[in-house]
């Protein structure tokens, strides 16, 4: 099966067939796809019919009682690595595909800075989140599995009990963030090695590190995975300024929410947290 439509080839100077990068028209295709994804979400929260019953299981009272009148959601640290990488993720998109869409500036080193910037920020959080937070606690588990399949089962209408209010973090942050590790897996390392392509302060400009076949892969990764982050990016702006999402949003912000969203969002046993 050919896979022209995803990558595009080129002829090196030893005449043979070689990979070059990403097909830029699935650029367009990312953004259709978000704005399609977007008209999409909100017709269907205004017109598709509610599921019956509560809305979920009702949360234990001797637990609520113990949840203070603000909830500290984020802390300082997670805030401003949330926004750096925020900030560096939307200049590495506008300089990676604004060219390509016709608008020419001198782009490439503010795009390997703020690949840099990146780099560092989600070093920093991974050493944050392994030593100062529940690192586990952002993951999918057996649990938000069952809890898809139970929501999915309301929403069409099925026989379903009302699902429990989430954890911490719930299910679909769980799936943003997973699909936001795995474009990262692609797209930071392939970056930090086409540096060497480019004189920086950090490497010598070496272009023949690696083969014509090996660079043509690694701009095929990094390319298709920095599509598919244009439109997760823009998922993930739609949830941010949706009105029942809002307080997520402020609790990035601020840093914390309050006992009554605490309460009508999360279950004080799955996310405990006292006076």
């Amino acid at each position: 099966m050919s896979m022209n439509f995803l990558v595009q080839w080129g002829i090196n100077p030893w005449g043979e067939d070689t990979l070059i990068h990403a097909q830029w028209s699935l650029v367009y295709v990312a953004l259709a796809f978000g704005v399609g994804f977007m008209l999409a979400h909100t017709l269907f929260v205004k017109f598709w019919p509610k599921p019956a019953g509560p809305g979920s299981v009702p949360v234990n009272e001797a637990a609520a009682a113990k949840v203070p009148a603000r909830v500290t959601r984020h802390s300082l640290a997670a805030r401003l690595f949330h926004w750096i990488m925020a900030a560096s993720m939307l200049t590495l998109l506008v300089t990676a595909f604004v060219p390509i869409l016709g608008l020419k500036f001198n782009w490439i080193q503010i795009h390997w800075i703020a690949g840099i910037v990146l780099t560092i920020s989600i070093i920093y959080h991974i050493i944050h989140a392994s030593f100062w937070l529940d690192f586990w606690s952002i993951w999918l588990n057996k649990q938000d599995v069952n809890e898809v399949v139970v929501r999915f089962k309301r929403v069409m209408g099925g026989n379903a009990p009302a699902p429990r209010k989430a954890a911490k973090y719930p299910w679909d942050n769980k799936m943003y963030h997973t699909a936001i590790v795995l474009s990262a897996l692609a797209v930071i390392p392939t970056g930090l090695l086409m540096m060497k392509r480019i004189q920086t302060p950090f490497y010598v400009r070496n272009p023949y590190l690696f083969s014509d076949s090996t660079w043509g892969l690694m701009y095929v990764l990094h390319g298709l995975s920095g599509i598919g982050l244009v439109g997760l990016t823009m998922a993930h702006i739609y949830f941010a300024i949706r009105p029942e999402k809002l307080w997520i949003t402020k609790g990035m912000v601020f840093g914390d929410i309050t006992r009554e969203e605490f309460l009508k969002h999360h279950d004080p046993q799955r996310w405990v947290v006292e006076k």
